[in-house]
Order: structure tokens, then C-alpha cells, then sequence
């Protein structure tokens, strides 16, 4: 592709699929090619699957990764809210989705919905280290309006402008750290007008920096990268 200094594939750790979009890998990715002398620049394009990504190590040895617009179009999402009616906040939709079936132990969360190259559903809770991760997270992930599944994110608002977070990723499980679904808890929070446009977003394995302007604009991330480890894999 014109312009466009590498192309990377990501496939996930635990199920091995192939996956649209990983902020976090995108981090890691800058950071591979400046240790390992491929490119001297400070700032690189690269393309995913779907994406076109420009990735740029700061003086402070940060990393930035601009993730380009979020999605708000459901069937790009995708999601079906076919028969739902949805709760308007701030002019921005929460979802109902019901969990466990019609019966009686049937719960039903709020969500919004949007893509962040790939699907997530956020919804807000109260304390984010309480909060049913691993009970909700299947759940929600393998929910039927979502054909391709969905990232769900747990998000506990701090101040207008730092978040605590929890991922159960598709085909993952929990997380120790998400930088798509940290975006897409501040664009959420952002549109449901929660938090500010700049906002520091901690994860059990780390802090990572959103800043987003509104609709029109894209979303930037910024956060570390290290090598820890190298070594050889046979194939």
C-alpha cells in the first residue's frame, strides 16, 4: 500500500485467530522495529487487516499510536439492535443486553456499543475490582446481537478525567491490559459525556493515556513498551 512503511498480521495467544486490531501489540510493534534498526524514524504507518495505523516513539520513550476514528455505525460494528430500545445519554446510546437466556436468572446489562477496528461493549460499574468479570465477560462476549463477538469492557470512573478498566477480550478471556478496549471505554465515556478528552485509563497490568476531541477526530494512545524477553520458536 502506497505510504505504508510495514504490514503486520495479529493473531490471538489463546485461541490463535486472527484479529482486526491490538493497541497494545501496535505499541509493541514501534517498538520492535526501532530495536531492531528496521526503520530510524520516529514515526512509522503501518497496516492491519483493517486499519491504517501511525505509530510514533516520543522523546520520553512513550509510545503513541494513532488508532484512527472509532466506529459508531452499528453493522460495522457489528451489532444487531433489532427490537431493543435503547437509553439515551448525553444524545449517545446504552444497550440493554440480556444475559442468561429469558428465564428467571435471566440479568440485563447496559452497554455502549462501538468499534475500535474491532467490536466492544462497555458498561460502567461501580468497582471495578468487584465487578463479575469472569461470570458477565463470557456472557457478553458470545452474545447473540454480536456476530463476531464482542471485547467487554468493565469501567469504574474515577474523575472526569482517570478511569480504572477490566477487559474479558474475545477468545482471551481477562486481560491483564486492552488499548482498544481503553479507547473504547473513553470515546464511550466521552460520548455519554462522562469524562474529559484527555484521560488516564489504569489496568491491572499498567496505565495507558486516551486523548480523543470528538466525533471527526481520532483517537491516540499513549502508553510504554519494553522488550522483555527475546528467543527463538520452531515452527
Amino acid at each position: 500500500t502506497p505510504g505504508v512503511d510495514f504490514r503486520y498480521r495479529i493473531f490471538n495467544g489463546a485461541s490463535g485467530e486472527e484479529v482486526e486490531q491490538c493497541g497494545n501489540g501496535a505499541r509493541c510493534f514501534v517498538r520492535y522495529v526501532r530495536d531492531r534498526g528496521l526503520s530510524e524514524r520516529d514515526t512509522v504507518r503501518v497496516e492491519t487487516m483493517n486499519n491504517l495505523l501511525e505509530l510514533s516513539v516520543r522523546a520520553d520513550g512513550e509510545v503513541g499510536v494513532d488508532m484512527n476514528q472509532p466506529i459508531f455505525e452499528l453493522p460495522r460494528v457489528p451489532f444487531d439492535p433489532t427490537g431493543l430500545v435503547p437509553r439515551l445519554e448525553n444524545g449517545f446510546e446504552l444497550w440493554p443486553l440480556t444475559l442468561g437466556g429469558d428465564g428467571p436468572d435471566a440479568a440485563v446489562v447496559e452497554a455502549a456499543v462501538l468499534s475500535m477496528g474491532n467490536p466492544h461493549a462497555v458498561q460502567l460499574v461501580t468497582d471495578v475490582d468487584a465487578a463479575d468479570v469472569a461470570g458477565i465477560g463470557p456472557l457478553v462476549e458470545a452474545h447473540a446481537r454480536f456476530p463476531r463477538k464482542v471485547n467487554a469492557g468493565f469501567m469504574q470512573i474515577v474523575a472526569r478525567d482517570h478511569i480504572r478498566l477490566r477487559v474479558y477480550e474475545r477468545g482471551a478471556g481477562e486481560t491483564l491490559a486492552c488499548g482498544t478496549g481503553a479507547c473504547a471505554a473513553v470515546v464511550a465515556g466521552i460520548r455519554l459525556g462522562w469524562l474529559d478528552h484527555a484521560v488516564k485509563v489504569d489496568t491491572r497490568g499498567g496505565r495507558l493515556t486516551i486523548e480523543w476531541a470528538g466525533p471527526g477526530h481520532t483517537v491516540v494512545m499513549v502508553g510504554p513498551a519494553e522488550t522483555v524477553f527475546e528467543g527463538d520458536i520452531e515452527l
